[in-house]
Protein backbone atom coordinates (compact mmCIF):
# COMPACT_ATOMS: atom_id res chain seq x y z
CA UNK A 1 0.00 0.00 0.00
CA UNK A 2 1.20 3.70 -0.44
CA UNK A 3 0.40 6.63 1.19
CA UNK A 4 -1.52 9.53 -0.72
CA UNK A 5 0.75 12.90 -0.43
CA UNK A 6 -0.30 15.19 2.61
CA UNK A 7 -0.86 18.45 1.17
CA UNK A 8 -1.52 22.00 3.18
CA UNK A 9 -3.86 24.43 1.94
CA UNK A 10 -3.21 28.11 2.30
CA UNK A 11 -6.46 30.88 1.20
CA UNK A 12 -8.80 27.47 0.67
CA UNK A 13 -11.77 29.75 -0.13
CA UNK A 14 -14.96 27.10 -1.22
CA UNK A 15 -12.10 24.10 -1.80
CA UNK A 16 -11.54 24.41 -5.63
CA UNK A 17 -7.81 23.69 -5.52
CA UNK A 18 -8.13 21.50 -2.73
CA UNK A 19 -10.86 18.95 -4.64
CA UNK A 20 -8.28 19.00 -7.65
CA UNK A 21 -5.24 18.66 -5.63
CA UNK A 22 -7.43 15.30 -4.37
CA UNK A 23 -8.54 14.10 -7.50
CA UNK A 24 -4.95 13.91 -8.39
CA UNK A 25 -4.08 11.71 -5.95
CA UNK A 26 -3.38 14.12 -2.30
CA UNK A 27 -4.49 14.40 0.77
CA UNK A 28 -5.31 17.78 1.84
CA UNK A 29 -4.49 17.59 6.10
CA UNK A 30 -5.24 21.01 7.08
CA UNK A 31 -6.34 24.00 5.82
CA UNK A 32 -6.34 28.44 6.65
CA UNK A 33 -9.50 30.19 5.12
CA UNK A 34 -10.42 33.64 6.82
CA UNK A 35 -14.21 33.65 5.08
CA UNK A 36 -16.84 32.02 7.19
CA UNK A 37 -19.03 30.45 4.23
CA UNK A 38 -15.85 29.72 2.47
CA UNK A 39 -14.82 27.81 6.24
CA UNK A 40 -18.30 26.33 6.23
CA UNK A 41 -18.90 25.26 2.88
CA UNK A 42 -14.95 23.48 2.94
CA UNK A 43 -16.07 21.71 6.60
CA UNK A 44 -19.18 20.27 4.31
CA UNK A 45 -17.31 18.83 1.64
CA UNK A 46 -13.87 18.35 3.29
CA UNK A 47 -15.06 15.99 6.12
CA UNK A 48 -11.74 14.10 6.44
CA UNK A 49 -9.46 17.10 7.41
CA UNK A 50 -7.39 16.11 10.06
CA UNK A 51 -7.03 19.20 11.53
CA UNK A 52 -9.90 20.61 10.12
CA UNK A 53 -10.52 23.91 8.64
CA UNK A 54 -8.20 26.75 10.64
CA UNK A 55 -10.45 29.67 10.36
CA UNK A 56 -8.30 32.72 10.77
CA UNK A 57 -6.33 35.35 8.82
CA UNK A 58 -3.53 33.77 7.20
CA UNK A 59 -1.40 36.88 8.44
CA UNK A 60 -1.98 35.77 12.32
CA UNK A 61 -1.86 32.13 11.39
CA UNK A 62 2.08 30.43 12.32
CA UNK A 63 3.76 27.77 10.16
CA UNK A 64 3.95 25.86 13.02
CA UNK A 65 0.28 25.79 13.87
CA UNK A 66 -0.19 24.30 10.44
CA UNK A 67 1.79 21.63 10.16
CA UNK A 68 0.58 20.42 13.35
CA UNK A 69 -3.06 20.43 12.21
CA UNK A 70 -1.99 18.40 9.47
CA UNK A 71 0.49 15.73 12.09
CA UNK A 72 3.37 16.78 10.06
CA UNK A 73 5.99 16.21 12.54
CA UNK A 74 9.23 18.04 11.13
CA UNK A 75 10.00 20.63 8.69
CA UNK A 76 10.57 19.19 5.54
CA UNK A 77 7.76 16.58 6.11
CA UNK A 78 5.32 17.95 4.45
CA UNK A 79 4.90 17.15 0.63
CA UNK A 80 2.48 19.66 -1.19
CA UNK A 81 1.86 23.22 -0.25
CA UNK A 82 -0.67 24.57 -2.07
CA UNK A 83 -2.93 28.06 -2.10
CA UNK A 84 -4.00 31.17 -4.05
CA UNK A 85 -3.53 33.75 -2.41
CA UNK A 86 -6.83 36.40 -3.17
CA UNK A 87 -6.36 38.11 -6.62
CA UNK A 88 -7.66 41.76 -5.39
CA UNK A 89 -4.41 43.72 -6.02
CA UNK A 90 -3.61 42.53 -9.04
CA UNK A 91 -6.96 41.89 -10.85
CA UNK A 92 -7.36 43.08 -14.51
CA UNK A 93 -10.89 44.46 -13.54
CA UNK A 94 -9.47 46.29 -10.33
CA UNK A 95 -6.74 48.60 -12.51
CA UNK A 96 -8.75 51.92 -12.69
CA UNK A 97 -8.57 52.65 -8.91
CA UNK A 98 -5.18 54.71 -8.92
CA UNK A 99 -4.15 53.50 -5.67
CA UNK A 100 -4.21 49.45 -6.70
CA UNK A 101 -2.37 50.64 -10.66
CA UNK A 102 0.32 52.36 -7.95
CA UNK A 103 0.99 48.91 -6.21
CA UNK A 104 -0.77 50.34 -3.07
CA UNK A 105 -3.18 47.61 -1.77
CA UNK A 106 -2.35 46.00 1.47
CA UNK A 107 -3.25 43.13 0.41
CA UNK A 108 -0.44 42.20 -1.86
CA UNK A 109 1.30 41.19 1.75
CA UNK A 110 -0.88 38.03 1.18
CA UNK A 111 1.80 36.83 -2.16
CA UNK A 112 4.50 37.45 1.25
CA UNK A 113 2.17 35.15 3.63
CA UNK A 114 2.44 32.56 0.98
CA UNK A 115 6.21 32.48 0.74
CA UNK A 116 7.01 32.62 4.68
CA UNK A 117 4.84 29.53 4.92
CA UNK A 118 6.74 28.27 2.01
CA UNK A 119 10.45 28.81 3.30
CA UNK A 120 9.32 27.73 7.02
CA UNK A 121 7.65 24.72 6.24
CA UNK A 122 9.86 23.16 2.84
CA UNK A 123 7.39 21.08 1.41
CA UNK A 124 9.00 19.03 -1.16
CA UNK A 125 6.65 20.75 -3.81
CA UNK A 126 4.61 23.90 -4.13
CA UNK A 127 1.68 25.26 -6.23
CA UNK A 128 1.01 28.61 -6.23
CA UNK A 129 -2.17 30.26 -7.97
CA UNK A 130 -2.72 33.74 -9.20
CA UNK A 131 -4.78 36.21 -11.17
CA UNK A 132 -2.33 36.09 -14.64
CA UNK A 133 -2.91 40.09 -14.34
CA UNK A 134 -0.27 39.75 -11.98
CA UNK A 135 2.29 39.31 -14.57
CA UNK A 136 1.58 42.76 -16.21
CA UNK A 137 4.12 44.98 -16.78
CA UNK A 138 2.67 48.04 -14.65
CA UNK A 139 3.42 49.80 -11.31
CA UNK A 140 1.35 47.30 -8.87
CA UNK A 141 2.00 44.33 -11.04
CA UNK A 142 5.86 43.87 -11.94
CA UNK A 143 7.02 44.97 -8.08
CA UNK A 144 4.97 42.60 -6.93
CA UNK A 145 5.79 39.35 -9.40
CA UNK A 146 9.33 39.82 -8.85
CA UNK A 147 9.29 40.36 -5.54
CA UNK A 148 7.49 36.91 -5.30
CA UNK A 149 9.99 35.11 -7.47
CA UNK A 150 12.91 36.36 -5.77
CA UNK A 151 11.28 34.99 -2.45
CA UNK A 152 10.72 31.90 -3.73
CA UNK A 153 14.11 31.37 -4.89
CA UNK A 154 15.12 32.84 -1.11
CA UNK A 155 13.31 30.22 0.43
CA UNK A 156 15.69 27.70 -1.53
CA UNK A 157 12.93 26.65 -4.59
CA UNK A 158 13.35 26.27 -8.35
CA UNK A 159 10.13 27.02 -9.91
CA UNK A 160 8.76 28.09 -12.97
CA UNK A 161 5.62 29.45 -14.12
CA UNK A 162 2.90 29.56 -16.46
CA UNK A 163 -0.86 31.46 -17.77
CA UNK A 164 -3.11 28.22 -18.54
CA UNK A 165 -6.57 29.18 -20.09
CA UNK A 166 -9.05 26.36 -17.87
CA UNK A 167 -10.54 25.25 -21.11
CA UNK A 168 -7.89 24.64 -22.54
CA UNK A 169 -7.81 21.56 -19.53
CA UNK A 170 -11.35 19.99 -20.26
CA UNK A 171 -13.64 23.27 -18.45
CA UNK A 172 -16.28 25.04 -19.95
CA UNK A 173 -14.97 28.48 -19.04
CA UNK A 174 -11.92 30.38 -20.86
CA UNK A 175 -10.36 31.36 -17.39
CA UNK A 176 -6.88 32.01 -17.37
CA UNK A 177 -4.84 31.78 -14.44
CA UNK A 178 -1.45 31.90 -13.31
CA UNK A 179 0.43 28.94 -12.17
CA UNK A 180 3.42 28.99 -10.43
CA UNK A 181 5.24 25.40 -9.30
CA UNK A 182 8.20 24.48 -7.77
CA UNK A 183 10.57 22.19 -5.43
CA UNK A 184 13.39 22.42 -3.77
CA UNK A 185 16.75 23.37 -5.38
CA UNK A 186 18.61 20.31 -7.02
CA UNK A 187 15.58 18.05 -7.87
CA UNK A 188 13.69 17.32 -11.31
CA UNK A 189 11.00 20.27 -11.74
CA UNK A 190 7.96 19.12 -12.86
CA UNK A 191 6.50 19.62 -16.26
CA UNK A 192 3.62 22.04 -16.50
CA UNK A 193 0.05 19.63 -17.87
CA UNK A 194 0.14 19.47 -21.76
CA UNK A 195 -3.42 20.93 -22.89
CA UNK A 196 -6.31 18.28 -23.77
CA UNK A 197 -8.60 20.64 -25.85
CA UNK A 198 -8.18 23.76 -27.80
CA UNK A 199 -9.98 26.90 -29.55
CA UNK A 200 -10.61 30.32 -30.34
CA UNK A 201 -9.69 31.99 -27.69
CA UNK A 202 -9.22 36.23 -27.39
CA UNK A 203 -9.07 36.39 -31.00
CA UNK A 204 -6.33 33.21 -30.82
CA UNK A 205 -6.12 29.87 -30.60
CA UNK A 206 -5.52 28.25 -28.00
CA UNK A 207 -4.71 24.77 -26.46
CA UNK A 208 -4.72 21.54 -28.68
CA UNK A 209 -6.20 21.31 -32.09
CA UNK A 210 -8.20 18.89 -32.69
CA UNK A 211 -10.29 18.61 -29.29
CA UNK A 212 -12.12 21.40 -29.03
CA UNK A 213 -13.70 23.37 -26.02
CA UNK A 214 -16.37 22.07 -23.58
CA UNK A 215 -19.35 24.02 -24.55
CA UNK A 216 -21.60 25.34 -22.17
CA UNK A 217 -24.05 23.82 -23.78
CA UNK A 218 -22.40 20.40 -23.21
CA UNK A 219 -21.67 21.53 -19.87
CA UNK A 220 -25.17 22.25 -18.89
CA UNK A 221 -27.10 19.27 -20.52
CA UNK A 222 -29.28 17.82 -17.97
CA UNK A 223 -28.57 20.19 -15.24
CA UNK A 224 -31.25 19.91 -12.71
CA UNK A 225 -31.81 24.15 -11.32
CA UNK A 226 -34.43 25.65 -9.53
CA UNK A 227 -35.69 29.29 -10.75
CA UNK A 228 -33.33 31.87 -8.01
CA UNK A 229 -35.11 34.69 -6.69
CA UNK A 230 -34.12 37.79 -8.45
CA UNK A 231 -32.66 35.63 -11.73
CA UNK A 232 -34.19 37.62 -13.94
CA UNK A 233 -32.59 41.20 -14.88
CA UNK A 234 -34.34 44.24 -14.40
CA UNK A 235 -33.58 48.08 -14.15
CA UNK A 236 -33.09 50.39 -16.36
CA UNK A 237 -30.68 47.74 -19.30
CA UNK A 238 -32.86 44.66 -18.20
CA UNK A 239 -35.49 44.39 -20.91
CA UNK A 240 -32.64 44.33 -23.48
CA UNK A 241 -31.07 40.99 -22.34
CA UNK A 242 -33.93 39.52 -24.08
CA UNK A 243 -32.77 40.81 -27.84
CA UNK A 244 -29.41 40.30 -27.46
CA UNK A 245 -28.33 36.74 -29.49
CA UNK A 246 -26.73 34.27 -27.48
CA UNK A 247 -22.74 35.05 -27.55
CA UNK A 248 -23.18 38.67 -28.03
CA UNK A 249 -23.22 41.79 -25.31
CA UNK A 250 -24.16 45.34 -25.39
CA UNK A 251 -22.36 46.35 -28.41
CA UNK A 252 -25.43 44.13 -30.81
CA UNK A 253 -27.32 47.83 -29.96
CA UNK A 254 -24.53 50.05 -31.16
CA UNK A 255 -24.33 51.77 -34.79
CA UNK A 256 -21.33 50.22 -35.63
CA UNK A 257 -22.96 46.91 -35.61
CA UNK A 258 -25.67 48.62 -37.61
CA UNK A 259 -28.64 48.97 -34.80
CA UNK A 260 -31.14 51.34 -35.97
CA UNK A 261 -31.34 53.26 -32.94
CA UNK A 262 -28.52 53.02 -31.12
CA UNK A 263 -28.58 52.52 -27.50
CA UNK A 264 -24.90 52.80 -26.80
CA UNK A 265 -21.13 54.23 -27.81
CA UNK A 266 -18.93 51.47 -29.07
CA UNK A 267 -16.95 50.05 -26.80
CA UNK A 268 -18.58 52.64 -23.95
CA UNK A 269 -19.00 49.64 -21.26
CA UNK A 270 -16.82 46.49 -20.34
CA UNK A 271 -16.92 43.68 -22.61
CA UNK A 272 -19.04 41.50 -20.13
CA UNK A 273 -21.80 44.32 -20.06
CA UNK A 274 -25.23 42.04 -20.84
CA UNK A 275 -22.74 39.44 -22.30
CA UNK A 276 -24.63 36.28 -22.62
CA UNK A 277 -23.55 32.75 -23.37
CA UNK A 278 -23.13 30.52 -26.22
CA UNK A 279 -24.30 27.58 -26.16
CA UNK A 280 -21.62 26.50 -28.63
CA UNK A 281 -18.92 28.03 -26.40
CA UNK A 282 -16.81 28.43 -23.40
CA UNK A 283 -18.26 30.11 -20.85
CA UNK A 284 -16.16 33.57 -19.95
CA UNK A 285 -14.77 34.17 -17.05
CA UNK A 286 -16.88 34.67 -14.04
CA UNK A 287 -16.57 36.73 -11.46
CA UNK A 288 -17.05 36.75 -7.93
CA UNK A 289 -18.56 40.00 -7.70
CA UNK A 290 -20.16 40.99 -11.31
CA UNK A 291 -22.10 44.69 -11.44
CA UNK A 292 -26.04 44.34 -11.96
CA UNK A 293 -25.80 44.00 -15.72
CA UNK A 294 -22.08 42.18 -15.87
CA UNK A 295 -23.11 38.74 -16.94
CA UNK A 296 -22.23 35.74 -18.80
CA UNK A 297 -25.79 35.53 -18.19
CA UNK A 298 -27.83 32.54 -19.52
CA UNK A 299 -29.43 32.36 -23.45
CA UNK A 300 -32.41 31.92 -21.32
CA UNK A 301 -32.28 35.64 -20.96
CA UNK A 302 -31.55 35.36 -17.14
CA UNK A 303 -28.67 35.18 -14.73
CA UNK A 304 -26.99 31.61 -14.00
CA UNK A 305 -28.63 29.31 -11.20
CA UNK A 306 -25.78 28.08 -8.90
CA UNK A 307 -26.23 24.99 -10.32
CA UNK A 308 -25.20 25.82 -13.27
CA UNK A 309 -22.73 28.19 -12.15
CA UNK A 310 -20.75 25.14 -10.74
CA UNK A 311 -21.07 23.04 -13.62
CA UNK A 312 -19.23 26.04 -15.38
CA UNK A 313 -16.65 25.51 -12.50
CA UNK A 314 -16.63 21.63 -12.73
CA UNK A 315 -17.31 21.09 -9.07
CA UNK A 316 -19.13 18.24 -8.86
CA UNK A 317 -23.27 18.10 -8.79
CA UNK A 318 -23.60 17.48 -5.08
CA UNK A 319 -20.61 19.95 -4.21
CA UNK A 320 -22.57 22.21 -1.44
CA UNK A 321 -21.79 25.64 -1.11
CA UNK A 322 -23.01 27.59 2.71
CA UNK A 323 -24.27 31.41 2.35
CA UNK A 324 -26.40 33.79 0.41
CA UNK A 325 -26.34 33.82 -3.07
CA UNK A 326 -24.33 36.49 -3.23
CA UNK A 327 -21.46 34.52 -1.19
CA UNK A 328 -21.87 32.00 -3.33
CA UNK A 329 -21.25 33.70 -5.99
CA UNK A 330 -18.44 35.16 -4.59
CA UNK A 331 -17.21 31.82 -3.42
CA UNK A 332 -17.21 30.47 -6.95
CA UNK A 333 -15.27 33.37 -8.59
CA UNK A 334 -12.77 33.37 -6.69
CA UNK A 335 -12.39 29.55 -6.87
CA UNK A 336 -9.89 27.33 -8.81
CA UNK A 337 -11.80 25.10 -11.30
CA UNK A 338 -11.16 21.77 -9.72
CA UNK A 339 -10.46 20.03 -13.07
CA UNK A 340 -7.57 22.33 -13.85
CA UNK A 341 -6.48 22.09 -10.75
CA UNK A 342 -6.33 18.38 -10.75
CA UNK A 343 -4.15 18.50 -13.67
CA UNK A 344 -1.48 21.08 -12.48
CA UNK A 345 -1.18 19.16 -9.21
CA UNK A 346 -0.94 15.41 -11.17
CA UNK A 347 2.12 16.75 -12.69
CA UNK A 348 3.70 18.14 -9.76
CA UNK A 349 3.03 14.72 -8.22
CA UNK A 350 4.75 12.65 -10.67
CA UNK A 351 8.42 14.38 -9.25
CA UNK A 352 7.78 13.50 -5.66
Amino acid sequence: MTTAPVAVSLFSGAGGLDLGAENAGAQVAAAVEHNPDAVATMEKNFTHLRGGVIQRDILQTSTEELLGAAEVDAVGGLDLLIGGPPCTPFSKSGFWLEWKRAGLDPGASLLQAYTRVLAESRPRAFVLENVYALTYNNRASRPAYERLQREIAEAGYDFHARVLNAADFGVPQARPRLFVIGVPEGHRLPDFPEPTHGGSWERRQSGKSGKPHVTTGMALEGVIADPEPEEVLRGQYGHLLEEIPPGDNYLYFTAQRGYPAPKFEWRSRYWSFLLKLHPDKPSPTIQAQPGPNVGPFHWDSRRLRVPEVKRLFTFPDEFEFVGSRSSVQAQLGNSVPPLLAQRVVESVLQVL
